[in-house]
């Protein structure tokens, strides 16, 4: 049985040479555990189901449903928790795609023993477990792949200086420039370091350091003024919190 810091991996590839260098590659890697192969998609959601995998290594190109379709399919699941996915595939045409449907990677082949090393790293940070052999140094993000016009582009989470929801989108302010990530605010509110960052609003998160003051109006709604001069609500759900930070 696999210990408690190991991810269960299901590989889904329709090239019968695929699924073997992929288990090789998953053999060596200490972090997993490989509980089975399906060389279809139909055949992925069914072992999905019976097998519940925290990890699905996932191949796009593959006739009938598709990778990006079984990932759509597992998005849309509500029975219980659905495993992360790494896309691995010779195309890097479908990238945008795939990290809108919140690809935690996307390896192109052929793929090596360090890349998916660093993917399941990935993975293993996203869930709060310690890759294999290593302590826990950090439950939290520290870097945002976005997609941007025709690329993806990379962002620390320290140079983020605030968070706004919109609909099923989170947009990333940097600097000058924003972007637009799919991913609900809890989630990444919970990815992100709370010592770093702090939530004012069912819609807001900022960057603590950009806080400048608190202040409220006569009506008695309050407000954190952020170094470029926005003020932003603070909701009531979130004052006392924000007050904490102020030290009152």
């Amino acid at each position: 049985m696999a210990d408690n810091a190991t991810l269960r991996t299901l590989v889904v590839d329709d090239e019968p040479l695929a699924i073997e260098r992929m288990q090789i590659l998953c053999a060596e890697q200490p972090g997993i555990t490989l509980v089975g192969t399906a060389a279809d998609g139909a055949a992925a959601l069914r072992m999905v189901e019976s097998l519940a995998p925290d990890l699905v290594l996932l191949d796009i190109a593959m006739p009938e449903l598709d990778g990006m379709a079984v990932a759509k399919t597992l998005g849309r699941c509500s029975g219980g928790p659905t495993p992360a996915i790494i896309f691995v595939t010779a195309f890097d045409s479908f990238a945008i795609e795939a990290f809108d449907l919140a690809a935690v990677d996307y390896l192109l082949k052929p793929v090596s023993a360090d890349r998916l090393r660093r993917a399941i790293g990935r993975v293993a940070e996203r869930r709060q477990i310690p890759e294999a052999g290593e302590a826990v140094s950090s439950a939290h993000i520290e870097e945002f792949w976005v997609p941007h016009r025709s690329e993806l582009v990379r962002i620390a989470a320290i140079d983020i200086e605030r968070i706004d929801a919109e609909r099923d989108y989170m947009r990333l302010h940097v600097g000058q420039r924003s972007y637009l990530l799919h991913q609900t605010i809890g989630t990444l509110e919970a990815r992100l370091d709370p010592a770093r960052f702090i939530r004012l609003h069912r819609s807001v998160i900022v960057r603590k350091d950009r806080i400048v003051r608190l202040g409220h109006d006569k009506a008695g709604a309050w407000h954190a003024e952020l170094a470029d001069g926005a003020q932003v609500r603070i909701g009531r759900t979130y004052l006392a919190h924000a007050k904490a930070m102020a030290g009152r």
